[in-house]
């Protein structure tokens, strides 16, 4: 992979950050100014819910920021874009569509074939 490709995926990844931290800031902005004082207990059962259905989502998001971060030090230290199992590279068109991966598309898929045999047996 050429120096470009690197330095378009290490903005991808660094906007990917950013969004991250936007999303964070609605968030507790909309966490503190919700009130959450609400007489009818459907009203308030309501808001718990859709906290508790926030605060997960915050929390997938949170290991993907631990992904980008670590992606972004794979480009930093030159193992960016090498598969993690088969030790080749993975495709530009992998990366770009999913800079945090860090399975080639083949060992990816015989990742998931595994995982489905687990499951069912």
């Amino acid at each position: 992979m050429n120096q470009e490709h690197l330095e378009l995926l290490r903005g991808k990844l660094h906007g990917m950050l950013q969004d991250l931290e936007d999303e964070v800031s609605t968030t507790v902005n909309g966490m503190r100014n919700d009130g959450g004082a609400f007489p009818d207990p459907a009203d308030r059962a309501r808001l718990e819910s859709d906290r508790n259905l926030t605060l997960r989502i915050r929390d997938r998001e949170r290991k993907l920021r631990n992904k980008i971060e670590e992606a972004l030090a794979r480009i930093d230290d030159g193992t960016f874009g090498i598969c993690e199992v088969c030790e080749e590279k993975i495709e530009f068109a992998r990366l770009e569509a999913r800079p945090v991966t860090t399975f080639c598309i083949n060992c990816k898929a015989e990742q998931e074939l595994d995982e489905e045999k687990r499951q069912l047996g």
